[in-house]
């Protein structure tokens, strides 16, 4: 039984995928999603000193689903926050992703729990391993670039927002 759960988990995530596909204005004709820039720089508090992101935020079930999908290029010093409801465990997939991505996975306090990396249009479930609150998706590469690993803390309004830490 505990062999069929990550495939069953990895079939009902490709169904909702698939049906916010078709919800979601852009997508169902394979254009990437393109949210508003946040008009806040992401901080990381690294060991090497402070990086900035500007970032997108993806707060709603349609938003995370599409996530980067399509996109095919992001400059190095941009991302997307994914934003959860609440500390949970999450998976993600680099399905209809040509662009191979770091995910880096963020408790509800700012702090990194794990750095993935996503290769281009994998079906390959990546998680944490553990609930986290937010995601966020850098190009492949960078996190390891800025000095973002386990236990740097991120900055940002609504990391700030759900903590009720300092921004």
């Amino acid at each position: 039984m505990a062999a069929r759960q990550p495939r069953i988990a990895a079939a009902l995530l490709a169904l909702v995928l698939a049906a916010l596909v078709h919800l979601t204005p852009g997508l169902a004709d394979g254009r990437a999603q393109v949210l508003p820039v946040d008009p806040a720089p992401l901080v990381a508090a690294t060991s090497a000193g402070e990086r900035s992101f500007t970032v997108e935020v993806a707060d709603d079930v349609g938003e995370r689903s599409a996530g980067l999908m399509f996109r095919e290029a992001m400059a190095d010093d941009h991302g997307m926050l994914f934003v959860f409801e609440r500390t949970q465990p999450v998976s993600f997939w680099m399905k209809n992703t040509p662009m191979p991505l770091d995910l880096i996975f963020v408790a509800e306090d700012g702090t990194v729990r794990a750095v993935r990396r996503g290769e281009p249009m994998s079906e390959a479930v990546i998680s944490a391993g553990e609930p986290v609150r937010f995601v966020l998706e850098l190009k492949a590469g960078t996190a390891a670039k800025m000095g973002i690993a386990r236990g740097t803390v991120l900055r940002h309004p609504v990391i700030a927002g759900v903590a009720g830490n300092p921004g």
